[in-house]
């Protein structure tokens, strides 16, 4: 599994007195307001969390939905899922990803190699593995958990996208202060492995805390069934829905069956700051968050 000074110094007298008389329209005018995205009913959505994604045959887990300024649609999921190394290269700013533009499929059915049935589709336009390469990223931490990309969802399908987890619902927030040792946590993995039994998918587990020297970037857990190929990028929200970070590692030493999650926190602090997109946020689930099996 695998973050404009003005040109402008003065106007002439002339400009300033159309301009206190209504006449300059450019001034006078405001940008018409963007109206949010209308989500499907979330128990007919085919595109949520949790759902199957595939990019160039390789299949991970879709975490939480996004919108920006303009209200279009994004589904987030793992940078390393396309990325085109080796399994166990998890430092992104050492490993070549598949360029922006890259078709992304959503789908169900399929193995870990090949889609089954298409629902929907999009395409690849942020990644933080691609981002820290280019702009040449030296911080380790960042390197090694900052572990993000954004596929746009196809205007013909955004009316098949809601953003609530299911089976839990929410996310209700971003949380922003990290974990602490025994926090309960809430995931929906959807690997391919399951062979589509959607029993298998809610898991939760107990965080063994921020891990020291990552600063805040890795949170550490065990889950009742450790996440597993396939699941990576799955959403991981706290005991009160508020979204935490996504799957990106299985964690062989010095914790066996462990799994790793980037914080969300600051990955999506980082996507806004780096990947062009206006206005991007996280977007909150339509259906209440029950922490309860």
């Amino acid at each position: 599994m695998k973050t404009a000074s003005s040109t402008i110094r003065r106007t002439t007298s002339a400009l300033a007195v159309l301009a206190a008389a209504g006449l300059g329209t450019a001034a006078a005018t405001s940008a018409p307001a963007v109206a949010a995205p209308s989500w499907a009913p979330a128990d007919e959505a085919a595109i949520t969390p949790g759902t199957q994604m595939y990019t160039d045959g390789a299949q991970c887990t879709s975490n939480f939905v996004f919108t920006d300024g303009a209200a279009n649609v994004y589904v987030g999921y793992a940078a390393h899922c396309a990325g085109m190394g080796a399994a166990t290269d998890t430092n992104g700013c050492l490993n070549d990803s598949l360029p922006l533009g890259t078709k992304v499929d959503f789908a169900e059915g399929g193995s870990l190699l090949s889609s089954g049935t298409t629902i929907g589709t999009g395409e690849l336009v942020y990644s933080s593995w691609r981002t820290m390469r280019d702009i040449g990223t030296t911080d380790e931490n960042a390197c090694a958990y900052n572990d993000f990309a954004l596929v746009k969802v196809d205007a013909a399908d955004v009316d098949k996208v809601n953003p609530s987890i299911p089976f839990w619902g929410g996310p209700t927030g971003i949380d922003t202060d990290g974990t602490a040792a025994g926090d309960r946590v809430y995931t929906y993995g959807n690997s391919s492995l399951r062979a589509g039994l959607e029993p298998l998918s809610p898991h939760t587990g107990i965080s063994l805390g921020d891990s020291a020297g990552d600063d805040g970037w890795s949170h550490p857990l065990y889950t009742v069934t450790p996440g597993v190929p396939g699941d990576s990028g799955s959403a991981f929200v706290s005991e009160d829905g508020e979204a935490i970070g996504t799957l990106s590692t299985l964690g062989l030493a010095p914790l066996p069956a462990s799994n790793n999650i980037g914080d969300l926190d600051r990955e999506l602090a980082f996507a806004q700051q780096h990947s062009g997109i206006a206005g991007l946020e996280l977007a909150l689930g339509t259906e209440p968050f029950s922490p309860l099996l």
